[in-house]
């Protein structure tokens, strides 16, 4: 079985960078948020915090940089964070601003709408400081999700992270997590260029693939990331499984677990967190793919973007009793 590619866990927690937010969900279908209706929250979120619980609650080390206001909204995240074992000292809480948020609504065909307030909320203030630097210092690995990439202060503490880890013998991974309703501007798409081509492990979605890569076709695309330096890649096809592609050409492919789905955020986020955190530890790429693929389905479940992640004995219960997909 292939050795990972990731820099064990002993060497320091994973840490993720960006939001973090509340999220507040619409129990009906419909088009966006112009009329009254049904909402429930808040939920703790942002695709960052919700890779990084996940991480921690399979057994990883896992600590978090972001920012949260002086609020309720803030403290909801906080509190679950370091309830599952995160660690919180490089989150800064702004006075000012409140805390993140958004609204999400389903459309009968299963897309999502987003309302998002993170430049003008506490999850945009947050920047290189002695806490931020003391955690980069001791950390063994730094996950970027892309929509962090929307926010200044995360892009900087990303782009100074990424040298110092390396620097220690710790490593990268990339979720492209590009959402459409966050604009990327020329200098934002060069840095996720150059983080991709840094990147030890690619976490794309189907979709994210050829984007990541700048060619059509999945061969094609596959062939010159690796030709870039990326060391693996695990591509997420949603109800179709998962794959994953080492450098010398091998694959392995898991078939998805068969569930009835109640909300699809978070679910990407959780297959990233359990599968970074599995490889850390020692897991081969089928073993921590399973498990990635558990976290993802077992999170979709349940209402809220985090709120079904799972620990390692949780997860050993849900593939125990979970059929998948032939």
């Amino acid at each position: 079985m292939p050795s990972s590619v990731l820099s064990p866990d002993e060497l320091g927690p994973t840490i993720c960078v960006g939001e973090i937010l509340v999220e507040i969900v619409a129990t009906t279908t419909g088009e966006g948020f112009r009329s009254p209706q049904p909402l429930v929250g808040p939920y703790p979120s942002g695709a960052p915090a919700i890779f990084i619980d996940q991480c921690s609650r399979l057994g990883g080390s896992a600590a978090m940089i972001g920012a949260v206001g002086d609020d309720d909204f803030g403290r909801v995240n906080l509190d679950r964070l370091r309830a599952d074992g995160v660690d919180v000292s490089a989150v800064a809480i702004d006075r000012q601003f409140p805390t993140g948020s958004a609204f999400v609504r389903y459309r009968a065909s299963g897309a999502r709408d987003f309302v998002y307030n993170i430049a003008t909320s506490a999850a945009s203030r947050f920047g290189w400081d002695d806490k931020v630097e003391a955690l980069v210092r001791r950390a063994g690995h730094l996950h970027v999700m892309g929509t962090a990439l929307s926010m200044p202060s995360a892009r900087e503490v990303i782009a100074h992270a990424v040298e110092i880890i390396k620097a220690r013998g710790g490593t990268l991974s990339v979720d492209p997590n590009l959402r459409k309703e966050l604009q990327l501007s020329a200098p934002i798409e060069r840095q996720f260029a150059e983080l991709v081509a840094k990147a030890d492990l690619l976490l794309p979605s189907a979709d994210e693939l050829e984007r990541a890569a700048g060619v059509d076709g999945e061969a094609a695309a596959l062939r010159r990331l690796f030709e870039l330096g990326v060391g693996e890649i695990v591509l997420k096809r949603g109800a179709a499984g998962a794959s994953w592609f080492g450098r010398d050409g091998s694959r392995i492919d898991a078939a998805a677990f068969a569930v009835t789905e109640l909300d699809a955020t978070g679910a990407g986020d959780c297959f990233g967190g359990a599968y970074v955190a599995g490889r850390r530890l020692g897991m081969g790429p089928e073993q921590a793919l399973t498990y990635a693929s558990a976290a993802g389905a077992r999170n979709v479940t349940v209402r809220g973007p985090m709120e079904g992640a799972g620990t390692r004995s949780e997860l050993d219960t849900f593939i125990a009793a979970t059929p998948r997909h032939v």
